[in-house]
């Protein structure tokens, strides 16, 4: 069941107090990314969330009004580092070249935020059950980009293709496969997914 606050009321931060603006909101999504992954979203109450932080229930409610909204910005993490990512691109046309470079980039920053990627496969049935506007939208930007850049035909058919499957490759890797590639470590499974797209988008 969602925990909800009827009527937050936050108490007043003091000084050196973790509810102080700039920055504690992420630190509520940090701490609650650690405990999705460790406990699963079902598993987490929004009391262990505020108890790891050192905080109260209420002063958590300050930032958030119900673990819900928690999940979601953490999902909507994943939207705007996609979001950035392809739209750095701009509306030239892109080469393979650029993709290689965008891609590993991308590869980097999902290595750094992998508990992130993780955390959304292990709790994909609570965030499918999260759907609001700012959330459709996410999703229709991201898409709109991505076949843009995928639909321009001032690029030949085959690199298209090649540029698809790369990014295929390393959302497929990093993102969809959840706990599979566990075992690996960060640079060992980095190196892997980097040569695995050299070979997508090699001649």
């Amino acid at each position: 069941m969602t925990e909800t606050a009827a009527t937050p009321v936050p108490e007043a931060p003091s000084a050196g107090d973790p509810r102080q603006p700039g920055g504690t909101r992420e630190r509520i999504l940090d701490v609650a990314l650690d405990l999705f992954v460790e406990h699963g979203y079902d598993g987490t109450s929004l009391r262990q969330i505020a108890e790891r932080l050192g905080i109260t229930k209420a002063a958590l409610y300050y930032y958030f009004a119900s673990k819900d909204d928690i999940l979601m910005a953490l999902h909507m993490r994943v939207h705007e580092f996609s979001r950035v990512a392809i739209g750095a691109l701009g509306d030239d046309p892109v080469t393979l070249e650029t993709w290689a470079t965008l891609l590993a980039g991308v590869m980097d920053q999902m290595m750094a935020q992998r508990p992130l990627f993780l955390m959304h496969e292990r709790n994909q049935a609570a965030i499918e059950k999260l759907h609001h506007q700012e959330h459709a939208e996410a999703h229709d930007d991201l898409d709109t980009q991505l076949r843009r850049l995928l639909s321009d035909e001032r690029v030949v058919l085959e690199d298209r293709v090649r540029m698809a499957g790369a990014f295929g490759v390393v959302f497929a890797t990093l993102f969809l496969a959840g706990d599979s590639f566990l075992s690996a470590g960060d640079d060992e499974l980095r190196a892997a997914v980097a040569r695995v797209v050299n070979d997508v988008l090699s001649h």
